[in-house]
């Protein structure tokens, strides 16, 4: 007698393809703030300029976006590939 609503369910495959075009719409935003993040590191006490750390910081930093960039290409388009060669529920009508 109790009324229970049936739990959201989200298929696996949608969900994770949804998270990962997240990630890569949040990517360029998160890069940005990495590359702009030396600038607010505080001088050095020496008077010589210390951009040796962030010379390599930023080769760092630009590095990783390229793989994470890579990393997330791949799979969303590996979850479009499956999801475009399953049958849709719509498509018995033809």
């Amino acid at each position: 007698m109790t009324n229970r609503a049936a739990p959201v369910f989200l298929a696996r495959k949608s969900y994770r393809r949804r998270r990962m075009t997240d990630a890569a719409r949040l990517l360029p935003i998160v890069g940005v703030f990495l590359i702009l993040l030396p600038i607010l590191w505080q001088p050095a006490s020496t008077p010589a300029p210390d951009t040796g750390y962030g010379v390599a910081y930023l080769f760092i930093v630009w590095t990783l976006l390229i793989i994470a960039a890579r990393v997330i290409s791949h799979f969303v388009a590996s979850e479009a590939d499956a999801s475009e060669d399953a049958p849709d529920a719509g498509d018995d009508a033809a």
